[in-house]
């Protein structure tokens, strides 16, 4: 249940549900689109939205955490929020509100940095990205590092397997997918930023690092 959620993971579900409402407001959804998404570094361009109103969008240091609140359809966001329900609750109990919350927008800035790298150095498309994917991919990986060995498994594939294989399995068909092209509209490489991004500050927290934190997570 909702309520029975610690507060951050429940925070970002509801923000994540609230704003996505807005976006299906004609009028809004352009603004948060043009402001609110992750466009490629450089020059603003005019863009027609879906509306059909003409609107300048363009990089926005922001949209590097405003991104992850917007989702491109009811599928979308319902993938994304239902693995926020299923993973964010564990990690949230486990490293608490502070770390948990900086893990969350961290993965969010990493999965944005990727994705901006490959956007401006490979694909050189002028398109917005928008999604929690990212910071979810983050908090996958912390459930892989942290419980390798409860059992998981795909709706569609209901074979058990160890959360590190689930896991690992997963980012590597997220990097094939990626340099392959072979699903176009999704943003592959901002996933693997997210995980990326997590699995390494995972590993400083936990001490494994050679620049060691104050407080080691002892998990």
């Amino acid at each position: 249940m909702l309520y029975d959620l610690p507060p951050v993971t429940r925070a970002l579900l509801i923000a994540n549900v609230v704003v996505f409402l807005l976006e299906q407001v004609p009028s809004l959804q352009p603004f948060l689109l043009a402001y609110g998404a992750l466009w490629p570094v450089g020059h603003a361009r005019l863009v027609q939205f879906p509306n059909g109103e003409v609107m300048a969008a363009g990089f926005h240091f922001w949209q590097v955490i405003t991104y992850a609140f917007l989702h491109g359809g009811w599928t979308h966001i319902l993938f994304n929020m239902f693995a926020l329900w299923m993973f964010g609750g564990p990690i949230e109990h486990l490293l608490g509100t502070k770390h948990y919350t900086f893990y969350y927008f961290f993965c969010a800035v990493t999965a944005a940095i990727a994705h901006m790298l490959v956007a401006q150095y490979f694909t050189h498309g002028f398109y917005p990205t928008l999604g929690a994917s990212g910071a979810i991919f983050g908090l996958l990986v912390a459930f892989g590092v942290m419980y390798p060995r409860l059992k998981m498994f795909l709706i569609f594939l209901p074979i058990p397997m160890p959360a590190w294989v689930f896991v690992i399995g997963y980012i590597l068909l997220e990097l094939f997918l990626g340099v392959t092209g072979s699903q176009e509209g999704v943003a592959h490489f901002a996933h693997l930023g997210g995980a990326v991004g997590g699995f390494v500050l995972l590993q400083y927290w936990r001490g494994k690092l050679p620049v060691k934190p104050r407080r080691i997570l002892t998990r």
